[in-house]
């Protein structure tokens, strides 16, 4: 268990201030001050430098603050197995999930509905950004768990498959493209694209499959880029554009006819979700529990 004295230091080095974290911890400031003066004793360092009224940590106290992280990160995964172990159904705790744009709209949803209801002592909250930004919170431990679109080639993570989900070329239905909608690959680049922003897992997805048949992005007539799926089909429905939005995305537009699928000749474009985890943290606690879940719902389901 992490002593009491590293818990001021933690808060102390988070807050940057002896004050913020005498309130925060309702302690007074001359004990926030004997607690880092008895740790910076035992440890012979200084933890933080003093400049005025201000403070910053010190090269050993950033290092310490690290392995602390790592401390809190060890507790909260020890009591999840300590709960699972006696009674998988009464598991506690808080899941920090992050999940690109398409999950966090059209495919997480449901499983996290299930997942409360079948362990309502849970406290779930979603963090929903683009594939990169997903990775860079897993990393800087801002989330437990991601789900993001293709396979990750950084060392600090590691990825398990989750599912397969389809992109598809797609206009409004008022859009002159709807007259011909199979297109000769070759014409592509005679027609105005709109696409999502750069670090999109559905992006990089579209340049893989384009850059296999020979055409690289900037042989398109790209009109507009936006961020977020639904800004994209939001604009493709008040404009003339093709746009290359995930099926589950569209299904909807594509059902009330708002939409129209495009069929580009000799082009598929799929994409794979990943569940990405920090190394050693893989297969334990409710990081294990919730992709078990996900995985048996869609399983269930396709």
């Amino acid at each position: 268990m992490i002593s009491f004295k590293h818990k001021v230091f933690f808060e102390v080095a988070q807050q940057l201030s002896f004050t913020k974290a005498s309130q925060t911890l309702f302690i007074s400031q001359p004990a926030i001050s004997k607690h880092i003066r008895l740790l910076e004793e035992a440890y012979k360092t200084s933890l933080f430098e003093r400049k005025g009224n201000s403070i910053t940590l010190t090269e050993q106290g950033s290092i310490l603050y690290e392995f602390l992280l790592r401390g809190q990160e060890l507790e909260r995964q020890l009591e999840l197995e300590l709960n699972t172990f006696r009674d998988p159904s009464q598991i506690k705790g808080d899941l920090k999930l992050g999940a690109s744009t398409t999950v966090a709209l059209y495919i997480v949803p449901p499983v996290l509905s299930g997942f409360r209801k079948k362990y309502p002592d849970v406290k779930i909250s979603l963090f929903n950004r683009n594939s990169e930004s997903v990775l860079t919170a897993l990393k800087d431990r801002e989330i437990d768990l991601g789900i993001v679109e293709g396979r990750n080639k950084i060392g600090q993570v590691k990825s398990e498959h989750f599912l397969t989900d389809e992109v598809v070329p797609v206009c409004a239905a008022r859009s002159a493209l709807t007259k011909n909608p199979r297109i000769d690959i070759k014409d592509l680049s005679t027609i105005q694209v709109a696409l999502r922003e750069r670090g999109s897992g559905t992006l990089a997805a579209v340049k893989h499959s384009l850059s296999a048949k020979g055409i690289k992005m900037t042989d398109l007539n790209i009109s507009i880029r936006l961020g977020g799926t639904e800004a994209l089909k939001n604009f493709l429905l008040a404009d003339d554009s093709l746009g290359f939005l995930p099926a589950r995305a569209v299904a909807k537009e594509l059902a009330s006819g708002e939409l129209v699928r495009l069929y580009i000749d000799d082009l598929t474009i799929t994409r794979q979700f990943y569940f990405v985890q920090r190394h050693g943290d893989e297969n334990r606690g409710l990081n294990a529990s919730f992709i078990k879940f996900a995985k048996n719902q869609y399983n269930i389901k396709l």
